[in-house]
């Protein structure tokens, strides 16, 4: 089965590391330290092969390490299907980040047709009681696994619709203004809707009759009327007829940028946010998994997948069972914990780094099989 795998990554001037180089194999990766040693600095490290702005989505000059401000550095060498790519990304002082592919200069969308990256960190625990852009940026970042395409659609929406609010706070009612803008809108925000049905009909699929000690996630779209346009004709037409109330209100109130995603908890019928702390976190990593295991037909192998503080929320026999659904998976897996026990129930199926914190810099071991 062809792999996607980090085998080295170094680290230079990023966050609290100030060099770290680690040589893997394509095993699950264990990491475990006290709180604030660097552990989900490394796994951020790992998320900048992927477009974007990271796991934490930080702007590139956060990332440098402080004092001093020197500018910051990653490289890695990726096992991407049958190929084998170096990957370097790094921002200079006050500048944006840049990349490089095989020694050649690349846009960060080039990062998406190498590799697939997932995550999922502490702050997403909240993600089924806390507001809807979360969600909208969750399911935004599963429906760019599937299509790296999706991010230009994302912008050109953006830009278009900023460009319209500033008229409507303006009181500018000039109609061949409104038109030229909503054009562009219509066009991308169908892109969009479409783009995250597919998505959502992915996870359904890769979630029928799964295996799983992971409870199944109903998931849809929600939202206002025009929060999932249908066609460019329908977001146009319903844009144009809410100039006035827009203008009323000061911002665009229709489109893809209002739409929600909605969880149910689908043996018990519940929504999730009805549902206790522990079912939540199941139903994410539910969600997690399928979008993982639909990727793995999609890409032609699975994503790296980087869990933060993953054993939270979860006992032991959770545990055990995500960590064999990992390894079924055939993942690359980067696990953060606060202790090595955490991971016993992988024992030899992974490899074991140890992040410490010494004179105001992390330090990184091999660690021990507990």
């Amino acid at each position: 089965m062809p792999r996607l795998a980090l085998t080295e990554i170094t680290l230079s001037q990023f966050r609290s590391h100030a060099r770290a180089h680690l040589s893997m194999d394509e095993r699950p990766v264990a990491i475990f330290g006290p709180n604030g040693a660097g552990k989900t600095n490394l796994l951020e490290a790992v998320s900048l092969v992927s477009p974007g702005r990271g796991l934490r989505r930080s702007a590139a000059p956060d990332m440098a390490r402080a004092p001093g401000a020197l500018g910051w550095k990653v490289r890695a060498v990726l096992r991407s299907l049958r190929d084998v790519h170096e990957v370097e990304t790094w921002a200079e002082p006050g500048g944006p980040r840049q990349v490089r592919i095989d020694g050649k200069p690349a846009p960060q969308v080039a990062l998406g047709r190498i590799a697939r990256v997932l995550w999922m960190v502490p702050a997403m625990d909240r993600l089924w009681t806390e507001g809807a852009e979360g969600r909208r940026r969750f399911l935004d970042r599963v429906t760019l696994s599937f299509e790296p395409g999706h991010a230009d659609a994302v912008l050109t929406y953006d830009k278009a619709m900023r460009e319209r609010n500033r008229l409507l706070k303006d009181d500018v009612r000039d109609a061949h203004w409104y038109a030229a803008l909503e054009g562009r809108m219509a066009e991308a925000g169908a892109t969009i809707g479409a783009n995250r049905r597919a998505a959502l009909s992915r996870l359904d699929v890769a979630q029928q009759g799964a295996e799983t000690a992971f409870p199944r996630a109903a998931l849809a779209l929600s939202g206002p009327d025009g929060a999932d346009p249908g066609t460019a004709e329908d977001l146009a037409a319903a844009l144009a007829a809410g100039r006035g109330r827009d203008m009323a209100a000061g911002r665009t109130l229709t489109g893809p940028h209002r739409a929600d995603l909605e969880a149910v908890f689908e043996a018990k019928d519940m929504p999730a946010h009805l549902c206790s702390t522990g079912e939540q976190k199941a139903l994410l990593i539910a969600v997690v998994l399928a979008n993982a295991r639909a990727l793995s037909g999609a890409f032609g192998a699975p994503p790296l997948l980087l869990l933060d503080e993953v054993a939270a929320h979860l006992d032991a026999g959770r545990r055990a069972a995500l960590f064999d659904e990992v390894c079924a998976l055939g993942a690359q897996a980067w696990m953060t914990g606060t202790g090595a026990e955490l991971f016993k129930a992988l024992g030899p199926r992974a490899q074991y780094l140890e992040v410490a914190e010494a004179g105001g810099a992390s330090t990184v071991s091999e660690g021990a099989i507990p």
